[in-house]
């Protein structure tokens, strides 16, 4: 039989009382109450089926909530005439469109909420150009602002309409440059260790978390940003780009659902602060999608030109309990 070492790489910790935060799965003796004991997940997390997008497409951008979210731009193949600047919003039930971006375009990023969301970068045809527009939503319209200083595609982005971070892309080629928003202007700040294209990241302009995308080669790389500079931490399972979009509030919380391992997947990964921990597949495999909403509580939209929506309910938070051999 094997030992708990064996499996986990460590031995089970003595504490005369119970760790302060103790990681999931995590095992220790409880010395004062001679008792063995984990921190146990409540459930698991699982998906449910929501509203169709009232059109199918991939490569769209989100923003909002599980239940008031906001997603934009795409494109249905075959070819560019299928770009679009598609606008269409959800009540936690259905879609329904409203007014387009001015500027056509796919492979974007999103941050912000249903009434006040942020669209930046993206690639349009024709002309054939990796697109620096911003645009503004305030419930009702788009309102271009200033360029990101560089024009890029399958570019990562999260925060809110007034402090967002812009990272990653193709120029084409791969890049690592990372961008802040202060609500009027972009400014690079520093970039992220590893260059890539279609990466996706979760959290805000101060706290964020990027992950996959492609080097060309696809890859799990996970970085952490702390409002100054990037840190690898610990890599996705799955290597993978083109990961449904920005689903999390923190670099310490977030859910990476789909995406392309060289063939389209459904695998979903959940990061607790620490680690990515598997936990149950979207029913359906897609890659490009949008997405909103946090790592308990995320919303999975188009993708792979189909209508599907899916939500997301994560596992109750952990509690401790007592290992008992009876």
């Amino acid at each position: 039989m094997a030992e708990y070492k064996g499996i986990h790489g460590t031995k089970v910790q003595d504490y005369t009382t119970d760790p302060d935060n103790p990681i999931t799965g995590q095992v220790w003796y409880n010395e004062t109450a001679n008792t063995l004991k984990v921190e146990a997940a409540t459930g698991a997390g699982a998906w449910a089926t929501g509203g169709n997008l009232t059109t199918g497409r991939q490569g769209l951008a989100g923003a909002g909530s599980q239940t008031a979210a906001l997603g934009f731009g795409g494109y249905t193949p075959p070819g560019p005439s299928g770009y679009t600047g598609k606008t269409e919003s959800y009540n936690g039930t259905s879609w329904t469109e409203v007014n387009d971006l001015n500027q056509i375009r796919v492979f974007l990023a999103g941050a912000g909420t249903q009434t006040a969301a942020l669209a930046f970068g993206g690639f349009s045809h024709p002309p054939s150009t990796n697109r620096a527009e911003t645009e503004s939503w305030n419930g009702s319209s788009w309102t271009e602002l200033a360029d990101l200083n560089a024009g890029r595609r399958e570019i990562g982005g999260n925060g809110t309409q007034t402090a967002a971070l812009a990272y990653g892309g193709a120029p084409p080629g791969t890049t690592a440059q990372t961008e802040s928003w202060n609500g009027s202007s972009w400014t690079e700040v520093n970039d992220l260790n590893t260059a890539r294209t279609s990466v996706v990241g979760s959290g805000i302009q101060t706290a964020t978390l990027a992950y996959g995308g492609a080097t060309p080669t696809v890859t799990a790389v996970t970085e952490s940003w702390n409002g100054t500079s990037w840190t690898e931490v610990n890599d996705l399972n799955t290597a993978r780009r083109d990961i449904a979009s920005s689903i999390g509030t923190s670099n310490t919380s977030a859910l990476a659902a789909g995406g392309t391992t060289g063939s389209i997947t459904a695998v979903t990964e959940e990061y607790n602060g620490t680690s990515w921990v598997e936990v149950a597949d979207l029913a359906t495999a897609r890659t490009n999608s949008g997405a909103a909403g946090t790592a308990s509580a995320g919303l999975v939209f188009g993708g792979s030109n189909t209508t599907a929506t899916e939500e997301w309910t994560g596992a109750g938070a952990p509690v401790i309990r007592t290992i008992t051999t009876d």
